[in-house]
């Protein structure tokens, strides 16, 4: 068991947590929540020891393995598969097939193994990262944010990684249906405090409401029988005849501990500028296609009309075409046949998490919003800085100082700069905290006009879309209806063919591999429809549970039946994952 005792850690005399006790036992999956900057990756590097604490211990067994998710790349060997192989034991580098099975998981095909790693994208190279972390299988896994690179079938397969993993897991991610399907405790740093509770994020984040109820209302009547006593001291200390009950209860006063009171944290909450419109189809996609190589056309003959209250996610692997999609209805390429009819009154509002290069360095914050917008006031500019969390004196930094998130909270803040009716929005989730997703989920649900957007975090889908256009077996389709009803219906499987090497008979042990891929594909696609099947019993309890009195014995049984469904789905997943 892994332990830290009142742990400490300040930057520039702000105070991240202090007095952090916390233990992470065998076979936890911890899921770490709290706020962007609430010191949550720097308590993971101090475990690590990439960063020292200022007071306190942390304790690690003897022999005791640590393994992370490295965000910096630094590729020495010539294939994917020899880099990843290269962090085995001398005397397992010959075993590729464990390479080769996590990479197959993370979304690469067999072509792609024998590929150097600096060919990949930078999202890519980070997943060999990651199969390099999983590989070694270390006693406590350190992830941080491993889902940002992910596609939703590379997500379902990390599930069942985490699930059956070995040893214990700290998993830092935003997205919290992802977390929630994998974790066993939850542990949250609020207020420079660590609480971990057994169970989910809801579970954790209702306590800490509770505790946050119960210190308010007991600071409240500390304060109120102050104030009594105050009053009875004031009224009667004159009076010799009760001159020593005052001075008891000046001595009650003197005792009492009022805590400090709780200043409001700092949440994402902001409203889009929506422009009105009549029309109730703002866009028409109209026989649409487009490749950046004629002979590898990423989608065709897509047809889809974008009405007023319509929330559409693009949703599949990555590579396949889905950020492409958004800029091509947008304008910023074009297509090669068809095109978007957009209605007169249409204003687009487009958020690109990767525009974060468009950014002017050496303006400030309110600049760079205002920029976007010259009509705007400085108030105004200002609302906007205080809503995406910068207010005061931090809505004058310059943007070169700004983290990866901040700098994306800026883009969004452009976007809210100008009056839309249309929102197009690629991977709006990354870089934010749980809490301010939710904040973001539910501006985009009230927004009057309709959202087109790309996202991996399965949170925001079942939240959000009411229509989906899926990326799979090499074609872009319009699903009418909500990801649960595509999961039900259609699901996900293992489309990608990895073809056989041409000519060479020998019986080496990628040949080997090659045997059994069609063994492997079969396995993973039934983990991944035993997976989607858990995901829509589970969506089944939780209406259960809304909707149920507390004398409601049918609705109880129907949910003990469907536990018990669920647990034997997930003992089927673990045969599965030792036979793979």
């Amino acid at each position: 068991m892994i332990q830290t005792t009142n742990l400490s850690k300040s930057y520039g005399g702000r105070l991240l947590f202090e007095n952090l006790t916390f233990a992470v036992g065998p076979r936890e999956v911890i899921g770490l929540v709290g706020r962007n900057g609430c010191g949550k990756s720097t308590l993971t590097k101090i475990i690590l020891g990439f960063e020292t604490e200022d007071e306190g211990t942390v304790s690690i067994p003897k022999g005791y393995k640590l393994g992370h998710l490295d965000q910096h790349i630094n590729f020495t060997h010539p294939t994917v598969v020899s880099e990843v192989g290269s962090v085995l034991p001398k005397d397992q580098q010959m075993m590729t097939y464990k390479a080769e099975k996590i990479l197959f998981g993370l979304g690469f095909t067999k072509n792609d193994l024998k590929k150097s790693p600096g060919d990949f994208s930078g999202g890519y190279q980070l997943r060999i990262n990651l199969a390099k972390c999983l590989i070694n299988e270390p006693d406590l896994l350190i992830l941080d944010e491993p889902t940002n690179y992910l596609d939703i079938l590379s997500i379902n397969w990390m599930k069942g990684v985490l699930r059956n993993y070995p040893g214990e897991v700290l998993l830092i991610t935003h997205d919290k249906s992802f977390m929630d399907s994998v974790i066993t405790h939850t542990a949250g740093i609020h207020r420079g405090v660590l609480k971990k509770i057994k169970g989910k994020t809801n579970k954790y984040y209702e306590q800490v409401s509770l505790d946050e109820d119960i210190y308010l209302k007991t600071r409240d009547n500390q304060i109120k029988k102050k104030k009594d006593l105050e009053k009875f001291v004031e009224k009667f200390r004159a009076k010799a005849s009760k001159a020593t009950q005052a001075q008891s209860k000046m001595k009650q006063i003197e005792k009492l501990n009022i805590g400090e009171n709780l200043g409001a944290e700092k949440r994402l909450g902001f409203k889009f500028s929506y422009a009105k419109t009549h029309a109730k189809a703002l866009a028409k996609i109209k026989d649409l296609s487009f490749g950046f190589d004629k002979d590898k056309i990423l989608f065709s003959d897509l047809n889809l009309e974008i009405k007023s209250k319509d929330r559409i996610a693009v949703i599949g692997k990555n590579g396949k075409g889905k950020t492409t999609l958004l800029n091509v209805v947008s304008g910023k390429l074009s297509p090669l046949t068809g095109g978007t009819e957009f209605h007169p009154s249409t204003l687009v509002g487009y958020y690109q998490q990767t525009n974060r290069k468009d950014l002017s360095p050496n303006l400030s914050i309110i600049e760079e919003i205002g920029s976007e917008n010259p009509q705007l006031g400085l108030s105004e500019i200002r609302g906007i800085c205080g809503a995406m969390m910068f207010s005061g004196d931090a809505a004058k930094k310059k943007i070169k100082v700004l983290s990866g998130g901040e700098q994306s909270r800026v883009l969004l803040g452009k976007v809210l700069a100008h009056p839309t009716n249309l929102l197009l929005l690629d991977e709006p989730t990354n870089h934010l905290d749980i809490e301010s997703i939710d904040a973001l989920i539910e501006e985009v649900n009230s927004f009057d006009g309709p959202v087109f957007f790309v996202t991996h975090n399965e949170d925001f889908l079942k939240r959000v879309a009411t229509k989906l256009v899926v990326f799979k077996k090499g074609k872009a389709s319009v699903f009418n209806g909500r990801y649960k009803e595509f999961l039900e219906k259609e699901g996900w499987e293992d489309e990608e063919v990895r073809p056989k090497d041409q000519g060479n008979t020998k019986n080496t042990s990628s040949d080997n591999t090659e045997i059994l891929d069609a063994n492997t594909s079969r396995v993973e696609k039934r983990i991944d429809d035993l997976s989607a099947k858990i995901i829509s019993l589970e969506e089944q309890m939780k209406k259960n549970t809304v909707t149920m009195s507390a004398d409601d014995k049918n609705l109880n049984i129907q949910n003990k039946q469907i536990q018990k469904k669920i647990d034997k789905l997930y003992q089927e997943i673990e045969s599965l994952m030792l036979e793979l």
